[in-house]
């Protein structure tokens, strides 16, 4: 009995990092990214879609790239950072320091911590602990040493 491509996908949550990584060297034939658990699950989904149903039409790649030139001024280094490196607008993130809980919310020009907007995790980290810090390690998003 095979599985449904659905039943495939559904499996993935429950399948350990270690396994989804071994996963991606067999569906892509490369090393996997070091990228999270998330991006790791929703990069298989689709690439079991694409493996079954086939992948996108050259036409449609095509008209990806010229909207991908619209916006980005035609810089190519531009149009290939990835837009969801940065947690979607209205994310709250959590971080408890010297036993309190610190809450920040993602918004769309940056971020706002204690109704104050700031531009940088960086800046709200060092409103807190008084000394500077990389905001996305000090609220987990990345660990020390890890690039952008």
């Amino acid at each position: 009995m095979t599985d449904t491509i659905i039943t495939k996908i559904a499996a993935l949550k429950d399948t350990p990092t270690a396994d989804l990584r071994t996963l991606w060297s067999k569906l892509f034939e490369s090393d996997p990214p070091r990228q999270n658990r998330r991006f790791l699950e929703s990069r298989l989904a689709y690439r079991i879609q694409e493996l079954e149903y086939g992948g996108l039409k050259p036409a449609t790649i095509e008209r990806l790239e010229a909207l991908g030139g619209e916006f980005s001024g035609g810089k190519v280094t531009q149009r290939r950072i990835r837009v969801d490196q940065h947690p979607i607008a209205g994310t709250r993130l959590i971080r408890e320091y010297q036993g309190i809980e610190h809450s920040a919310t993602v918004t769309d020009n940056g971020f706002e911590y204690q109704g104050r907007p700031y531009k940088s995790l960086s800046a709200i980290a060092r409103a807190i602990t008084g000394t500077r810090w990389n905001g996305w390690v000090f609220f987990g998003l990345r660990k020390s040493g890890e690039g952008r």
